[in-house]
């Protein structure tokens, strides 16, 4: 559509929603990493977040983090974010494959939207004004992953995914600014082809 999706549905969580993935004809195998969300770290370095049906978040089995897995699914995808939505839980593999190497950055200051990542890797058209920002709160209040959309590249990318200080989830206090143009600060690590902001909700500022 011409305008952003989420403006002319009244729940894209329906079949629609998930329409715009591509089922894979072969499973993806990688390093699952759970914190602060699910992140299949493929071993050539691209990073695929994991989400569920509609606006519902993934939950692979916590004894799997740190392993090499197997999952299956519809993919979705825009520029250098995807997110796949596996068809069954992912499957541990009896071989290891190599982890993501993890470079910390330092601290940043970054503006930019907070969105949720299926939208933002394109299983919807991500837009701006109220019906964006309903949509995103109820896919993060579902537990898909957040992502901050940053206005300008950091370290060669504008796309975040968004945890806490303490490399949990993303706090609840920067709930009532998701959709909004906000400025955070936080540490940046870079893992693998990924980059994660451990933003402090003490420093966000609306803009």
């Amino acid at each position: 559509c011409s305008t952003p999706c989420s403006a002319a549905a009244d729940d894209p969580a329906g079949a629609a929603f998930d329409a715009a993935g591509t089922p894979l004809a072969a499973p993806l195998q990688g390093v699952l990493q759970l914190r602060p969300y699910p992140v299949l770290h493929l071993p050539d370095g691209r990073p695929v977040l994991l989400g569920g049906d509609g606006k519902r978040g993934a939950a692979p089995d916590p004894a799997l983090d740190g392993r090499a897995v197997m999952a299956a699914g519809w993919l979705t995808s825009r520029g250098s974010l995807a997110m796949l939505v596996p068809d069954a839980p992912p499957a541990p593999l009896a071989d290891p494959l190599p982890a993501p190497a993890v470079e910390p950055l330092g601290r940043w200051r970054v503006t930019g939207e907070i969105c949720d990542g299926k939208c933002a890797a394109g299983a919807m058209r991500p837009g701006t004004g109220l019906a964006h920002r309903a949509c995103a709160v109820l896919c993060l209040d579902g537990e898909l992953p957040p992502v901050l959309v940053a206005e300008a590249p950091l370290a060669g990318s504008a796309l975040l995914l968004l945890g806490g200080p303490e490399g949990g989830p993303m706090p609840a206090a920067l709930r009532p600014l998701i959709g909004l143009r906000v400025t955070l600060e936080g540490h940046v690590e870079r893992r693998g082809g990924l980059l994660v902001l451990l933003a402090d909700p003490a420093s966000a500022v609306a803009r």
